[in-house]
Order: structure tokens, then C-alpha cells, then sequence
């Protein structure tokens, strides 16, 4: 599977690296570090929940992000 990295935008194949989808153990590295400081938002609620007045019953709706070629779009 052909991808660029989320970090540097560099082509990677997971054929071919190891670290896919990133293209070095330096980018995992860095986007993990982006996680563990927070630097990664969501911009919108991750889940909306609806009760049924009658029951107890919620209804969980998740937001999916589509664009998987800029996944750092939510950053603010």
C-alpha cells in the first residue's frame, strides 16, 4: 500500500517500510511525541449520544475524518 508520511509527506509503501505509514522511525517518533503533548485537538466532538425517553437505550454516532492524507488538519 502506497501512502505519504503524515509527518514529512514523503512517499512510503508498506511493502517497502517498516515504520509505514510512516516513512522513518524519526516521524513515528515525532507524531507519537505530538500526541503525548498534546498538540493534536479534535476540533469537533468525537461522539454525539441520543436518549430514548422511554429507555435507557443512547445511541453513540462517531465522526470519522475522511481525509486520511492531512490527518494533522484539526491541529489549531
Amino acid at each position: 500500500m502506497k501512502h505519504k508520511c503524515p509527518i514529512c509527506k514523503t512517499p512510503t509503501d508498506s511493502a517497502v517500510h517498516a515504520d509505514f505509514p510512516f516513512c522513518s522511525e524519526r516521524c513515528r517518533e515525532r507524531d507519537l511525541g505530538n500526541w503525548a503533548s498534546e498538540k493534536y485537538v479534535v476540533s469537533e466532538p468525537i461522539f454525539n449520544e441520543q436518549e430514548d425517553i422511554g429507555d435507557e437505550r443512547k445511541t453513540i454516532i462517531l465522526n470519522m475524518d475522511n481525509d486520511l492524507d492531512n490527518p494533522n488538519d484539526a491541529q489549531r
